[in-house]
């Protein structure tokens, strides 16, 4: 199973144009399951003092977990720049999820991460950031990672569709998923 997740929990985010089309398209073409996983429908009870505790978690993360994490064999991390980084509701929800179930989570899984900016650089280093997490979690990340710059010039000002330069892009990116 393939999991991609839509890494802003802000709502009506441009990540999630992106996101949810790589979505469609990896789902027309896999062998097996995609499932999508997006931040921004999360609400306050996935953080709380219990999230870190083993008992007692809050039943959103257990299912967010047994659904998207324990079943996946490779992820698709949409991150977009948040301060020069990744947004910290992907830290908490990657620190939610080690704490039961870890090694099922995330060791020996694959990655593959697509940094999304409004600016020149794609969150190269955001993506480095993650990169860096993921891999002390245990999951191998493709060397390749996707920048994805400048997005307003890659979504229709009309629709928010991804423009065919933004789908070549992420084609490329699905491909090497598909084959890692």
């Amino acid at each position: 199973m393939i999991t991609i997740i839509s890494g802003s929990n802000r709502k009506n985010n441009k990540t999630l144009f992106f996101a949810k089309h790589a979505y469609n398209q990896l789902k027309s073409v896999a062998t097996e399951e995609v499932l999508f996983l997006d931040l921004s429908d999360l609400d306050g009870d996935i953080i709380s003092e219990n999230m870190y505790k083993e008992v007692g978690q809050p039943q959103r993360v257990k299912t967010i977990q047994d659904t998207y994490f324990i079943p996946a064999s490779k992820f698709w991390f949409f991150v977009p720049e948040y301060n020069g980084s990744y947004p910290g509701i992907v830290k908490l929800l990657l620190d939610a999820m080690s704490v039961r179930e870890l090694k099922g989570s995330f060791s020996e899984k694959k990655a593959c991460i697509t940094g999304i900016a409004s600016g020149r650089a794609g969150n190269l280093r955001g993506m480095d950031h993650l990169a860096d997490v993921l891999n002390h979690l245990g999951i191998y990340v493709h060397p390749d990672k996707c920048p994805i710059s400048s997005i307003f010039k890659l979504l229709d000002p009309g629709d928010n569709s991804v423009t065919t330069a933004g789908v070549e892009v992420l084609e490329k990116q699905m491909n090497q998923l598909l084959k890692f």
